[in-house]
């Protein structure tokens, strides 16, 4: 399944895709006063780009730049965009491990790779 395929309301969802971005964690507290880690992350494939919300041990297993496997995952809409969900009964593995960031392009790789003064 592509991600310009996904819907609200889809259910039973596998996808591969990779992260391109991963914001930074932050804590919240549940309605039952559960303290849990979450991030946001989006995932892109070439077809398009969805957010999805990592939950626990997730958020440390995954990271930008890696290609991961969404099992018996959901598609939810917030704000008005979908978004796609491992929820209680799904998976997520992740199949290749990233450089731990998104790859830059030529231009910017060149410009962050130059020492201070040789502009």
């Amino acid at each position: 399944m592509k991600i310009s395929e996904l819907k609200a309301g889809a259910t039973n969802v596998t996808i591969e895709a990779t992260v391109a971005s991963k914001q930074e964690p932050r804590e919240v507290v549940t309605k039952y006063g559960k303290r849990l880690n979450v991030a946001n992350i989006t995932l892109k494939d070439d077809s398009g780009s969805i957010a999805m919300s990592l939950w626990g041990n997730d958020v440390e297993a995954v990271n930008e730049g890696d290609v991961i496997k969404v099992t018996n995952g959901y598609v939810s809409e917030f704000r008005g965009s979908p978004q796609l969900s491992s929820g209680k009964f799904g998976k997520i593995e992740v199949i290749s491990k990233g450089t731990g960031k998104a790859a830059k392009s030529e231009d910017e790789a060149s410009f962050d790779d130059m020492e201070e003064g040789e502009m």
